[in-house]
């Protein structure tokens, strides 16, 4: 395995970071231990999750596997999503932060996280609450460093700029949705990052599944799959013809270079000079498994080439690309 510090933290974690979203979900308890303890003998340290996975279950499911192995891990977790229909179990109030990273512990069965998120950023949201409750956690012991998911460029310079104004530590990574069809964030993001010396784990480095090769062009997907079940976000951003021709292409190339589809489009990912580690999401062993020979597989300038030929730098694959659960701010009142 191979390792790199979070940015200009001197936390270092492995280039594969393992995503538990389907724990508790669609993974079952057994198989989570077998991926877990694959990951494990392979040399990865670091595993992200969530409140919002299955509503904690993802977390009561990882606490339960890693309660003999805790120091073994740089574990992840997130909260501001909505947790449920009651008032102030979402977001970032201070009553919610704390409330929340105890639950998190608490089903994680952990005395402490390694890094908290801020799951997603709110339009028109002030930052200086949020930010003093995290500092508090982080005084208190109970949360090592903290992160933001899904943010915008100028977000995450104006949360650094807050953090250090406040006298908080800044963030330490950034979990971006970035893959060879999203270039979007090598427009503000990455830069950013970079600037403030945080690291980059972007999530889903298969488009949701697109980058597998699985779905086909002008075919209906097959039931089961993500696609098939009317996802909304997918259904609005890179599950589009033109996205299905284009990873058909490159699933010929990658098979050229004798590896599959994933493994390429998770190597292009981790060939950015700002990530210091990807999340692969598996569902099966078998999934996890197939993510472990992305970090052989080097990208050249050729590769890099036609990649840009099909999607250009800091562009989507296709028009219209636009995240449902992120919307932009309204151009006119």
């Amino acid at each position: 395995m191979k390792y790199a510090p979070l940015g200009s933290s001197q936390l270092e974690v492995s280039r594969l970071c393992l995503g538990t979203m389907m724990f508790g979900d669609q993974t079952a308890m057994a198989e989570a231990r077998e991926i877990v303890a694959h990951a494990s003998g392979h040399g990865v340290n670091f595993v992200d999750t969530a409140d919002v996975y299955t509503k904690g279950a993802s977390e009561t499911m990882l606490g339960e596997v890693l309660k003999d192995q805790r120091h073994d891990w740089v574990v992840a977790t997130k909260l501001g999503n909505k947790m449920s229909e009651r008032v102030n179990e979402a977001k970032y109030s201070r009553t919610w932060i704390l409330r929340e990273a105890d639950a998190s512990l608490k089903r994680l069965q952990m005395d402490h996280i390694d890094i908290l998120y801020f799951h997603r950023d709110y339009n028109g949201m002030d930052l200086e609450e949020p930010l003093r409750a995290v500092g508090a956690l982080i005084d208190s012991g109970k949360v090592r460093y903290w992160g933001v998911s899904n943010f915008r460029g100028w977000r995450i310079a104006e949360i650094v700029r807050v953090a250090q104004q406040l006298g908080v530590p800044k963030p330490v990574v950034c979990q971006p949705y970035y893959n060879l069809l999203n270039r979007m964030p090598e427009v503000e993001i990455m830069p950013a990052c970079h600037h403030y010396g945080i690291g980059v784990v972007p999530y889903s480095p298969v488009a949701r599944g697109v980058l597998t090769g699985k779905y086909l062009p002008g075919q209906a997907p097959q039931e089961g799959t993500r696609a098939a079940r009317g996802d909304r976000r997918m259904a609005e951003t890179e599950f589009r013809e033109e996205s299905l021709v284009i990873a058909q292409k490159l699933q010929a190339h990658a098979q050229g270079k004798g590896v599959s589809l994933a493994q390429f489009a998770t190597a292009w990912v981790l060939a950015h000079r700002a990530v210091s580690s990807v999340i692969a999401g598996p569902r099966t062993l078998a999934q996890w498994q197939d993510y472990l020979p992305a970090l052989d597989c080097t990208i050249t300038a050729q590769d890099e080439a036609l990649v840009d030929s099909y999607v250009r730098p800091g562009h989507p694959s296709t028009p219209g690309y636009t995240d449902p659960a992120y919307p932009l701010h309204a151009r006119v009142n």
